[in-house]
Formats: C-alpha cells, structure tokens, sequence
C-alpha cells in the first residue's frame, strides 16, 4: 500500500510538473503583459532549478530523481522571454543567457563550489517567492499570475 502511494505520488508530481508553468504562460499570453510577475523572482527561480539539475547531474543520481527539472527549467526560460518581450527588454535576454550559462560551467569547477550552491538553494527557491510576494505587495495588482501555477507548485512540494 506505502509503495503504491508513493508511486502515485511520484507519477503526479512528474505529471503536474510537466505543465506547472503553462497556465502562466497561458495567462500571460492571452493578457499580452507580464503585469504582477517579478522577473527577480523567476531570475532566482531559475537558479534554484539550475543549481538543483546540475548537481544531481555532477553527482550521478537516477534520472529519475531530476527529471522534471529540465522541463520546468525549459517552461520557466519560455516565461521569462514572455516577460521581457511584453517588457519591452527583451536585449537582456543574451545577458541572461551568457549568465546562466556561465553559472552552469563555473557550478562544478570545484567541488565545494557545486556543494556550496546546493546548500543555499532552498534560501534561493524561498527568496524567489518572498520576490514574487514583494512585488504583489508593491503593485497591488496580481495582474496576471496564475493561481493554478501557484497551487501546483504547493501540490509538487507537498508531495515531495
């Protein structure tokens, strides 16, 4: 039965994580803004997942164990081009290109470095909420963020 329920849980988690993103992006495609999105938070988003991805990747864990990461990393890239394109800076997309890309060679350039990054990503994945949140605040407007992306999200934690 405990085997049974985990397997549930796995296959859902991998299931919702497989479309986590698209209500956003469906909200943000149809309203044709970013209104009440914080580019910092999904900037800081996208580290936690980077960090996360790479280290199960240096270290040899199952695919399995990481597998989603590609695709919400792959959903959550789509979701920050739509910001900056309805932003209207779309020219600091090379910039965060470059950054990423660089971040993801220097991560295993020494060992304590990738372990170091692992260690803070759970400060990382919580400040991006507390980012998202403060802009919320700020603007008083929830514009066009998705409450089902945000209550997926809690669902894949919970079930983690």
């Amino acid at each position: 039965m405990a085997a049974a329920v985990l397997q549930l849980a796995h296959w859902s988690t991998w299931a919702v994580c497989a479309v986590i993103k698209l209500p956003q992006l469906a909200a943000v495609l149809a309203a044709g803004s970013a209104r009440g999105l914080s580019v910092g938070s999904l900037l800081l988003e996208l580290v936690g997942f980077l960090v996360f991805l790479r280290y199960q990747i240096y270290y040899g864990y199952p695919l399995q164990t990481y597998l989603e990461y590609p695709i919400i990393i792959a959903q959550d890239v789509v979701l920050l081009l739509f910001i900056l394109r309805f932003s209207g800076n779309m020219k600091q997309a090379l910039f965060y290109a470059v950054t990423f890309g660089g971040g993801w060679y220097m991560l295993t350039l020494q060992k304590w470095i990738i372990d170091l990054a692992m260690n803070l990503c759970t400060l990382i994945s919580a400040a991006s909420k507390v980012a998202q949140l403060r802009c919320l605040w700020q603007t008083k407007d929830s514009g066009d963020v998705s409450a089902l992306t945000w209550s997926m999200s809690a669902y894949t934690c919970a079930s983690k």
